[in-house]
């Protein structure tokens, strides 16, 4: 019997294929010896940067010279928001683009309008973009002209930068290695080093010192120290300067000014912990610290023979990643998602080994704890509180900014002790206590003392210490729409409750009568079933219009 052939089929090739001239314009600007699937980000903001977009064909390139799939950067790529992630050439965004800050703070001194005006002038020869938080809340309304922050922002101030070509960002005035040294700088440092003071006596210091994690989780730092040095090593350091809670910009502040104190509290816990290699997870909007920190990092290399590898990494715009797994799965090289716990990071984090992760301003407070004693922290506290917090206050103060006062300290006693009262012609209506996800209350609960604990009981908390001030012109319910807008921008999309939830409020919220049945059962669902706390939060500015501005969802305003 005659077997019949099968006609030949030419197979179609799978994937895009390689464009070799992009390939080799892609190893020119990378410039590497070997391809590390942890610089994955890294090397996108090369692209990005020297490009001003990325395309397919380099996505392709990038993707064989790692020997990873399309698909692994492609899903890193556009997961971040200042990656423009475009078909080809000829769909790359405008040359040049101007960020305008929508929130809170800046949305209330009019950025909505400032970004119409210029929209309105430059009709798509410049991108105009509303984005998130850049932390610059104290100058609001604040712009970034490429890389250049133009602060308390208007259309003439920032069409005078465009036209000058002014894209890159003044450095301010800092502390520089060689005046924090005449200053008794790294002292305690080297009293580690010899030996004068003992790693056991520096954790025991920070444990009474009672030093709590100070980007919003609290967890004690001492705690954290003692639990790291029982493991075992190589261990890690991961420090997270993703400042990214919207009315927060504390660490900024620090790092623009007295940078090194935080690099010495940096080397002390590496001493103190046995760090193996430190890495530092910065927000992608602030180039001017970037500037200072890559500056004074090569100083310490040079000053110091003995200390840990530093890297540090730049974040792309995910506000998820100031979680803390998020952080390490962007400083691996993926998308910042969220990890599952257990294991803790304590155990398994960076690259699957035990990792101290701190914020910066914990680690800012470290050399002053160890030099001045537990109690000279502790004693600092006031209404029953222990130690010291960084109040980030925007909003209608007369003196918005960083303002560093004793843990307790009630907002009414922010306003009239420290940032110089109310704005002339406006009264104090209600407040965020913790930024955008810490909940409003109303000016007439303004004497709880503000600290880790103190706020939970009315459905709020403290977390960053971001506290954003509402006057009788704002409206606490369009507060919470844009905080719940900010949430639904960068959910990262992992857990239906939190993908699913901020969208479906957002849309809720749009309404001149709330359905608060409907939004008490979606938040309940949210804070129980999202994986993390940026689902678990995102309801509560909705949850306290609900409870203590109910006027403002019944007739949509103020009575």
């Amino acid at each position: 019997m005659k077997t019949k052939l099968k006609e030949k089929i030419t197979l179609r090739p799978r994937g895009r294929k390689v464009d070799f001239e992009v390939l080799k314009s892609l190893e020119k600007l990378l410039d590497v010896s070997s391809y590390r699937r942890d610089h994955l980000i890294e090397y996108l903001h090369k692209i990005q940067d020297s490009n001003g977009a990325i395309t397919k064909d380099y996505m392709t390139a990038l993707s064989s010279l790692m020997g990873i799939s399309q698909t692994e950067v492609y899903e890193v790529a556009t997961f971040y928001h200042h990656f423009d992630v475009v078909d080809s050439e000829k769909d790359k965004p405008p040359a040049l683009t101007v960020r305008v800050c929508d929130s809170v703070s800046c949305e209330m001194n009019g950025a909505n309008e400032l970004a119409q005006m210029l929209d309105d002038y430059y009709k798509g020869t410049v991108r105009i973009q509303k984005v998130p938080c850049i932390g610059r809340c104290q100058s609001a309304p604040a712009a970034v002209v490429k890389m250049n922050p133009v602060d308390n922002a208007t259309f003439e101030k920032v069409k005078k930068n465009v036209d000058a070509k002014a894209f890159y960002p003044e450095l301010p005035k800092y502390i520089d290695l060689s005046e924090y040294i005449k200053s008794d700088g790294y002292k305690i440092y080297e009293s580690i080093c010899n030996g004068k003071i003992s790693a056991e006596d520096a954790v025991s210091i920070l444990e009474d010192s009672e030093l709590k994690g100070l980007g919003g989780a609290g967890f004690p730092a001492g705690r954290k120290w003692r639990i790291l040095r029982d493991q075992q090593a190589p261990k890690l350091l991961a420090i997270n300067i993703d400042e990214g809670e919207p009315g927060t910009f504390k660490d900024r502040h620090y790092l623009e000014s007295d940078p090194h104190r935080f690099f010495e509290g940096m080397l002390i816990a590496s001493k103190v912990v046995g760090i193996d290699k430190i890495y530092i997870y910065l927000r992608d909007e602030y180039p001017a610290v970037k500037i200072i920190m890559e500056q004074e990092i090569e100083k310490i290399k040079k000053h110091f023979d003995d200390i840990p590898d530093i890297e540090m990494r730049r974040g792309a715009g995910a506000y998820i990643c100031g979680e803390e797994s998020a952080m390490i799965e962007s400083i691996e090289g993926k998308r910042g998602m969220p990890r599952l716990r257990p294991p803790f990071v304590a155990q398994v984090g960076l690259f699957g080994r035990p990792t101290l992760e701190h914020n910066m301003e914990t680690l800012h407070w470290i050399r002053d704890i160890l030099d001045k004693g537990s109690k000279w922290f502790a004693d600092k506290g006031v209404n029953g509180r222990k130690g010291l917090r960084s109040f980030s206050v925007s909003g209608r103060v007369k003196k918005p900014g960083v303002h560093l006062a004793p843990a307790g300290t009630t907002v009414q006693e922010l306003i009239d002790d420290y940032a110089g009262g109310m704005l002339d012609g406006h009264e104090f209506y209600g407040y965020f206590p913790g930024g955008a996800s810490g909940g409003i209350l109303p000016a007439s609960m303004n004497d709880i003392p503000l600290d880790f604990g103190t706020l939970e009981e009315y459905g709020c908390f403290i977390g960053s210490a971001a506290v954003v001030i509402l006057s009788d012109k704002d409206k606490a319910r369009d507060a919470a729409k844009t905080t719940i807008d900010f949430f639904k921008h960068e959910s990262c999309g992992k857990c239906t409750p939190c993908r699913a939830g901020t969208s479906k409020a957002s849309e809720l919220m749009k309404e001149v009568h709330w359905d608060t049945d409907l939004l008490l059962d979606l938040s309940q669902a949210m804070a129980d079933a999202s994986i993390c706390g940026l689902g678990q939060a995102a309801s509560n500015p909705l949850k306290s219009v609900l409870k203590y501005f109910p006027n403002e969802v019944k007739d949509g305003g103020k009575t």
